[in-house]
């Protein structure tokens, strides 16, 4: 028997995720054995994830609440109700998008009766009462246990598993860079400028790490295994290496943010004016990952917020040199911060603080960047029929897949 070209095979899936969205179904019914190809199916691993992912959240949150309670109590207003806002403000996103996905999922997917969708006013109600996210874990858990107890192992079952782990997760990722990474910034601003510690401040910090470094490899895993045409991100080495050139990318640019704030209480307005380069650039374009445009206009803001913090490709095209100048651009404000901070307040050198931030900073930044070159260029997950830009433009295959579902336009980070 002749030997089936790739190339054709994801031909033949294209033509059919098209004509099924041009008959208004689901792109994630396909039942065709290529779709698996690309990596495993949802394992009791990956379920066990679900649920340490739903603890990590909800200890982040519970933290977070502590503390802001602490404050009040402490006489601190400010910094309780800036404790508040940041979780808040977070909440308040990820309910929009999700509830915005709730509906859209409800026109275009087909449901089998035992689970039929919510109707729009039992969603209104949950995401009012800011349990939108709580009850996806609640679908995902429920779905995957019934998969992969009774041995549902089809790919249209898997698909959509994945789609939904997927969603979850980039509601996860908004959540992480509109709330725990800001309470980072916030908490370590507190310690290092006013000296206050308490053992809830290291507690909120520790798991607002943990989100951070969570969130972002799962949503980097969950995203390219929930689209047929991109190979899976193996585990182990390229997983570590991709989770250490966030964090080392990341963590120094908090730091430098903080350092920033202390020097002028100005210095967020500053922040405001990158943050609307950014969503001016997600602006410029074009994003069209949102039905209606006000609710693109509120994804553009959060990408602008995501781009404070790291750099992540807006529509998976050619980013080689958004990405260079991003990481050059960032690493001299992150330089600047500890010179400028020795230069306008020449008693932090004094401190205990001082050369410890100095020398992780320089180091922090000299490793992340070093893992971004050995990720992308050794470790990066390649295949025949990979998007156009998955690794940042660094290289181009000729055939890129068509947009055909709401994945296909999430954020790449």
């Amino acid at each position: 028997m002749d030997r089936v070209s790739p190339l054709a095979v994801l031909a033949a899936s294209n033509v059919l995720l098209h004509f099924q969205r041009l008959h208004g179904k689901s792109a994630f019914s396909i039942p065709q054995n290529t779709i698996m190809a690309s990596g495993g199916g949802f394992t009791t691993f990956r379920w066990l994830c679900t649920i340490i992912g739903l603890i990590f959240y909800i200890g982040d949150i519970i933290s977070d609440l502590l503390l802001t309670v602490q404050y009040f109590r402490g006489g601190h207003c400010t910094w309780a109700v800036l404790t508040l806002v940041f979780i808040v403000s977070g909440s308040l996103c990820i309910q929009i998008f999700s509830y915005a996905w709730f509906e859209d999922d409800k026109k275009n997917e087909n449901y089998e009766d035992e689970d039929k969708p919510l109707s729009t006013g039992h969603l209104i109600g949950i995401h009012v009462l800011q349990i939108g996210i709580f009850t996806r874990y609640h679908h995902l858990l429920k779905r995957s246990y019934k998969a992969l107890w009774l041995g549902q192992t089809q790919e249209d079952v898997q698909l959509r598993l994945f789609a939904l782990a997927t969603d979850l997760s980039m509601l996860r990722l908004f959540e992480t860079f509109l709330e725990s990474v800001p309470q980072l910034v916030l908490q370590l601003y507190i310690i290092l400028e006013y000296n206050h510690r308490s053992i809830l401040q290291y507690i909120s910090m520790a798991m607002s790490f943990l989100n951070i470094a969570w969130a972002t490899v799962d949503y980097r895993r969950c995203f390219r295994r929930s689209l047929p045409h991109v190979n899976e991100m193996p585990s182990r080495m390229p997983t570590a290496v991709y989770l250490l050139y966030k964090i080392f990318t990341i963590t120094p640019r908090i730091l430098s943010l903080t350092i920033f704030i202390m020097l002028s209480t100005f210095s967020p307005l500053a922040m405001a004016f990158i943050w609307l380069v950014g969503t001016i650039w997600a602006h410029l374009e074009k994003t069209d990952f949102c039905i209606s445009p006000r609710l693109e206009h509120l994804y553009r803001a959060t990408v602008g917020i995501i781009l404070l913090f790291t750099f992540f490709n807006i529509k998976g095209e050619n980013t080689k040199v958004h990405m260079t100048v991003y990481y050059i651009l960032t690493l001299s404000q992150n330089i600047a911060a500890p010179i400028m901070l020795f230069l306008f307040k020449p008693e932090s050198e004094g401190t205990d603080y001082f050369l410890p931030m100095l020398f992780f900073i320089v180091f922090s930044n000299s490793m992340g960047l070093g893992f971004l070159a050995l990720y992308y260029s050794l470790l990066h997950p390649r295949g025949v029929s990979r998007v156009a830009d998955e690794i940042d433009g660094m290289h181009q295959e000729p055939l890129s897949p068509p947009k055909t579902t709401r994945l296909d336009r999430f954020l790449q980070i």
